[in-house]
């Protein structure tokens, strides 16, 4: 049972200087910091990226997150003149897609974009969203044809805290090293801190299974109830293969490479799903139940994400983590450094 102070929105506030917020990533990526908590001891450590395979424990799978960020921000304008700027979600039965589009449009408006790509407003919906299908020609786009032509004519969709414009260099670093199922309008940030050589080193000793949740833009979306519980949580295309599922239904230890991988899991424990849509809300009145250890960056206050965390060591215990990491000097978010928690 939860702490009522625990179910409030306002109880994951902190404050972060904004020369905290990591712009662009370190490089190598492995040389990003790294804090240890072991829940056990209650030991802090301070560490590199690269240090990951000192800590983990012996025969600890890895579960990693395959999906791929396309370039899902794509500027054009209206036929009838108006810029407008589209941010592809995710694909809808009937090819149909769920966008965001800043700009003022009406169901009905054609809205045309380099390359010949297309797309129509079909509906508005009440939290700002739209429904649009794309078309070039008279055809409506399946969702293969539609990443080809965004590899094209695209922009990496980085997040806004970022304040800045994507750059050449972000179609390769906001991109996990296993990345392959195209999909996700945001990255997995836990991922990107391997590098070849620090991967082919942990899978020496740990066996390393991929799963599949196309991050969303739903991700980014603050929680703005008074209390998390009336949070309306967004909904991702997941999929789990049967070996990694396999694997499971064992009591074998792992982990979670990531807050998107460790709510995949956690879905298909609490489901028995390995394909469709996760809406999962982990919190600490809704805590894991096959997560073992969790690896993920630092996120930003009063989001899902924080919550999470805060599933798995308390509130109470996120916010003094994430207190030692601001004194330390640690870079936040998504480019930022990353944590452990054993």
């Amino acid at each position: 049972m939860a702490d009522p102070v625990d179910l409030l929105t306002e109880s994951y506030d902190y404050t972060l200087p904004s020369d905290r917020i990591a712009t662009h990533p370190a490089e190598p990526a492995d040389a990003a910091r790294l804090l240890v908590y072991d829940r056990r001891t209650d030991a802090l450590t301070h560490a590199r990226f690269r240090d990951l395979p000192d800590f983990l424990p012996e025969k600890c799978a890895l579960f990693l997150n395959d999906t791929r960020v396309i370039p899902a921000r794509i500027f054009g304008h209206k036929h009838s003149g108006g810029r407008v700027e589209l941010l592809l979600n995710k694909p809808l039965p009937e090819r149909r897609y769920l966008v965001m589009i800043r700009g003022k449009v009406r169901p009905g408006t054609r809205l045309l974009f380099d390359q010949g790509l297309e797309a129509e407003v079909l509906e508005l919906l009440p939290d700002g969203a739209r429904i649009v299908r794309f078309y070039q020609g008279d055809q409506a786009m399946e969702f293969g044809e539609l990443v080809e032509v965004l590899e094209r004519i695209g922009h990496v969709p980085l997040p806004p805290y970022l304040n800045r414009e994507d750059e050449a260099e972000d179609r390769r670093h906001y991109q996990s090293l296993f990345a392959r199922e195209a999909g996700a309008v945001a990255a997995p940030t836990a991922s990107l801190h391997f590098t070849p050589q620090l991967l082919e080193r942990l899978q020496e000793h740990h066996p390393a299974y991929t799963l599949t949740l196309h991050v969303g833009a739903g991700t980014f979306k603050p929680v703005e109830s008074e209390k998390i519980l009336e949070h309306p949580m967004h909904s991702e295309y997941f999929r789990i293969p049967a070996e990694a599922a396999e694997y499971l239904q064992s009591s074998a230890p792992l982990l979670a490479v990531g807050t998107t991988v460790t709510r995949t899991i956690e879905y298909y424990v609490r489901s028995g799903t390995m394909e469709g849509e996760c809406d999962l809300f982990l919190h600490p009145g809704n805590p894991p139940k096959r997560v073992d250890h969790l690896l993920t960056n630092f996120h930003l206050p009063k989001s899902t994400l924080i919550m999470l965390v805060s599933a798995f060591v308390g509130r109470q215990k996120t916010l003094e983590l994430y207190a030692e990491a601001i004194r330390e000097g640690y870079r936040f978010y998504s480019y930022g450094d990353a944590m452990l928690i054993l």
